[in-house]
């Protein structure tokens, strides 16, 4: 899929997954119509977990390359990376807020950058979504699979792990 980089990608991207805003699974089982349009759009069926599918379905609404994975790790290849915490060792957890580190492209996220949260039991990524806005300590998220439904939430920063962009060409 060619990837139609222009100034209002961003805002066409962000008109689209706040369009979304309220889509609900239909019994709480990763299911429902909507829900399982987004699945069938990275090859997966109902009640698979579906955050990565999501995004990866606005991506692709737009006409932006994505991986159409369902898998949220697809979505933080290292040529995309634009924001990384560095890890910490796991007896420094404790003190995360104050011993944390960034490695930055950027330093501010944009609306429609895909933000990664770490799940230690997974040992991987575990969750995504999409950056609506930042003002440096907090994030506005827009994403999908939380609270079994697509919706706005807020984030403390050192609670993200990976920024990836997937608006720029690369």
């Amino acid at each position: 899929m060619k990837n139609l980089a222009s100034p209002s990608n961003r805002q066409t991207l962000r008109i689209l997954y706040t369009a979304e805003l309220g889509v609900r699974e239909a019994t709480g089982l990763n299911d429902g119509p909507r829900v399982e349009e987004y699945q069938h759009y990275c090859g997966v069926g109902k009640g698979s977990n579906w955050c990565s599918a999501f995004v990866c379905w606005c991506l692709g609404q737009t006409r932006l390359a994505n991986p159409k994975n369902p898998w949220a790790p697809a979505l933080f290849p290292a040529k995309r990376i634009v924001w990384n915490r560095n890890p910490l060792p796991e007896k420094k957890l404790y003190a995360m807020q104050e011993r944390t580190t960034y490695n930055v492209q950027r330093k501010t996220p944009l609306p429609g950058d895909v933000f990664g949260l770490y799940f230690p039991e997974l040992k991987r990524i575990g969750h995504c979504g999409f950056i609506d806005q930042c003002d440096g300590k907090w994030i506005t998220t827009v994403e999908g699979n939380s609270n079994n439904a697509v919706i706005r939430k807020r984030r403390l920063v050192s609670t993200i792990y990976q920024i990836a962009n997937w608006v720029d060409p690369m």
